[in-house]
């Protein structure tokens, strides 16, 4: 008996050895991953235009939830970063990535495949520089106010991300999958039956009710900050206050009880997912608990580590427009009876006759980021629909492959190649909205895809 009393206490202070290892001693930095997070409300001081329905009429009112950028910077053990900066914004265009990503190359040598810009597509954020150029028609004050605020947030970008690389610390990282199913299909189900239809179990279309996570924990195992997603258009509220939307309710909900921890919200390739029903605050608030208790769920299990290295790539692929219009077929927009006809066919018969003829591609940005050995964050531009991030998990691995829409341009929905074919708002009609002379080629998809599948590839055969 006293000889396994001796081995049962022998044992008992192994573990605890252990354990005090694991959840109390300081990590390694020359062995271990680092991060460092920032963030700075972005509401804008002005009560200017804001985004995402052309049928507001006015400016924006007052503020219900306040928007935030947020910027986590990942280092891996041989000092390779990345920098994911996520904005409770509807979107942004190019050429303002273009120049965060430009200055953060001359501020801090982060290469454009390093930086990656994702917005959560909230429809109550401004007007951002010329994105949806085609939607607002605004007066010179507007305009200066919408000039004015894309100057400071990019001002607002670079001193997030320096700020972020300053605070790089040694921490571990950890990552999971969890389920919200609040979305649905917007394109295959009536929204006034949906509520009837999700009691019912008859939801028809395809979704992704996968909410990807990745948990960052400091060298004490605390958590500092959580990155998280989800495919589904942030479309609850339509009002003119400022707000992020259900993805800001989660954040917020996530970081309420831990106000040393950030959340990060990206976007998935929720292009043709609606949250219904809508048109309600508290539908926003309570769409936000559900995606924050799927985060926490995944928070509570067994979450595997991310070891190994950080690999990031990113190209720009020239994506085909069918048909280009004829200098006369813009001047017939211009004298179409719709309004958003006729302002695409004078923005874009103004470049023309100013010696800029139409491309008949898009420089379309592509971005790949493989986390360890272990997860695959695959960036789209634009409105992506659903079909892509279902398709890139089914041949890439559905549980270690996310997919993010959205991402450093938005430039336009994103069909498919079987929704361009059926058509609709989202196969070609929003093109107007974002002043794009014409629909999409029906090659896009693969293009896409093969783009996605070689730098894949290519962070293999660096492995």
């Amino acid at each position: 008996m006293r000889f396994v009393t001796f081995n049962f206490k022998f044992v008992i202070c192994v573990l605890q050895f252990a354990f005090s290892l694991l959840f109390a001693a300081p990590v390694s930095a020359s062995d271990t991953w680092k991060a460092g997070v920032a963030k700075a409300k972005i509401t804008p001081e002005r009560l200017m235009w804001m985004s995402g329905y052309g049928a507001r009429n006015k400016p924006a009112e007052g503020t219900s939830l306040d928007l935030w950028a947020k910027a986590l910077v990942l280092e891996d053990p041989r000092g390779h970063r990345a920098a994911l900066v996520t904005l409770d914004l509807v979107g942004i265009a190019r050429d303002l990535s273009q120049a965060v990503c430009d200055t953060l190359r001359q501020k801090h040598g982060l290469e454009r495949s390093q930086v990656m810009l994702a917005v959560s597509h909230t429809h109550c954020g401004p007007v951002v520089g010329r994105n949806l150029s085609a939607m607002y028609f605004l007066d010179r004050q507007q305009l200066q106010y919408v000039d004015d605020y894309a100057a400071r947030l990019e001002e607002t970008l670079v001193g997030l991300v320096g700020e972020a690389i300053g605070r790089l610390a040694p921490c571990s990282l950890a990552w999971g999958n969890g389920q919200a199913t609040f979305a649905g299909n917007r394109r295959n189900n009536n929204e006034a039956e949906v509520p009837q239809r999700r009691a019912e179990g008859r939801l028809v279309g395809p979704v992704d009710y996968d909410v990807p996570v990745l948990a960052v924990r400091d060298d004490r195992r605390r958590l500092v900050a959580v990155l998280f997603g989800y495919a589904c258009h942030a479309t609850v509220l339509n009002d003119y206050q400022w707000s992020g939307d259900y993805p800001g309710y989660a954040q917020r909900a996530l970081e309420a009880s831990r106000p040393d921890m950030t959340a990060l919200f990206w976007a998935g390739c929720g292009a043709d997912q609606n949250p219904v029903p809508r048109q309600k605050q508290a539908y926003a608030e309570e769409y936000g608990r559900q995606l924050a208790a799927a985060v926490e769920r995944v928070l509570a299990g067994v979450m595997p580590p991310v070891e190994g290295e950080l690999a990031t790539s990113y190209r720009e692929i020239a994506l085909p427009y069918a048909q280009l219009p004829t200098h006369e077929d813009l001047v017939r927009q211009t004298e179409s009876s719709n309004k958003y006809e006729a302002q695409r066919g004078r923005i874009l018969l103004a470049q023309v006759d100013a010696g800029r003829p139409l491309s008949p591609t898009y420089p379309y940005p592509v971005q790949c980021w493989r986390l360890g050995r272990d997860v695959r964050l695959i960036a789209l531009g634009g409105e992506v629909v659903v079909d892509y991030a279902l398709r890139l998990k089914a041949e890439l691995g559905r549980e270690r492959t996310w997919v993010a829409g959205y991402t450093n341009d938005v430039m336009a929905y994103i069909p498919s190649r079987r929704v361009l074919a059926e058509g609709g708002y989202e196969g070609g009609g929003a093109m107007v909205y974002y002043g794009l002379p014409t629909v999409w080629s029906p090659e896009v998809e693969e293009l896409i895809v093969r783009e996605v599948q070689a730098q894949a590839a290519n962070e293999q055969a660096s492995h």
